[in-house]
């Protein structure tokens, strides 16, 4: 991916070496209602609530190479701005304004909004403070646990997240959680499934955008963010920690639904093509 040499945002807030200690442990309050928000929005929020999240001694994470986790959030910054590039001219065709979000970096763990963030609870958009939080280290995790390598698998992890922050600007996860009370866990994770193959549609759009707008692709690029929409898909997750698969508690969606509203967004750009919850394009995939 090209980014080195551009804009990189001013909407960030390092946190990477501030230490956190005083944190809600895992399976408080604070444990639950990050769970709900990043089952929702992104993650798995199995691992906080089973006492993987923040604990009272967690504190500061120290990078293995200063140099590389530097690095990363350069990257990090270069691609925020690319997305506030993009959704700013994408707003503005439509005579309204963009606001930003704010993007959190930390080692650890650290407090949102929505509660504690931990590197349990992978990325995630917060609605309630309007805010991404990423544990650089979520970085390697891609790569790694996930076997998906790539600047641009990273790319497409944030501009996920900001997919949110879309659908937060557009009212759409405030109609979702006001339809969540009538409706039973199958539906509502059904629900959660169409917001996030949403947000990967928006990624997408972001990707095309961004192409024709700063010509940021390199040879290889779509195809390690297609590995990593591919390596979250919950049939994939399923079958790698529990060994069977179980449709009704997906809450993010298929491998092959996540790849397919990606490359939708990427191909058309039109956000007008990406309304996931009525449609059912993907139903057999």
């Amino acid at each position: 991916m090209r980014w080195i040499g551009r804009r990189e945002s001013t909407n960030v807030e390092d946190r990477r070496g501030m230490s956190t200690g005083g944190m809600v442990a895992g399976g408080g309050i604070g444990a639950v209602i990050i769970a709900v928000i990043v089952a929702l929005l992104g993650g798995d929020p199995s691992e906080i609530l089973q006492g993987g999240g923040a604990g009272p001694n967690m504190g500061v994470q120290a990078p293995a190479n200063q140099q590389a986790d530097d690095r990363a959030a350069q990257f990090t910054r270069v691609v925020l701005a690319d997305t506030e590039d993009v959704w700013a001219k994408l707003f503005a065709d439509h005579g309204a304004r963009y606001r930003p979000p704010t993007l959190v970096m930390f080692r650890g763990v650290t407090q949102s909004g929505c509660g504690t963030a931990s590197k349990a609870s992978g990325p995630f958009y917060c609605p309630l403070d309007q805010k991404v939080y990423i544990d650089l280290s979520f970085y390697d995790e891609l790569a790694r646990r996930f076997q998906a390598p790539g600047e641009f698998a990273m790319a497409y992890v944030i501009a996920h997240e900001i997919g949110h922050h879309i659908q937060n600007l557009e009212g759409t996860l405030d109609k979702v959680n006001a339809a969540r009370s009538r409706l039973s866990k199958r539906e509502n994770n059904q629900l959660s499934v169409r917001v996030e193959l949403q947000a990967d549609f928006y990624a997408g759009v972001w990707a095309h955008h961004a192409q024709q707008m700063k010509n940021i692709l390199e040879e290889g690029d779509i195809e390690a963010a297609l590995r990593a929409a591919n390596a979250i898909g919950d049939d994939h997750i399923q079958r790698q920690t529990q060994g069977t698969v179980v449709p009704d508690a997906f809450t993010h969606g298929t491998s092959a639904q996540r790849m397919y509203w990606f490359k939708k967004g990427l191909q058309t750009g039109d956000l007008s093509q990406g309304d996931t919850f009525n449609s059912r394009e993907d139903a057999n995939l």
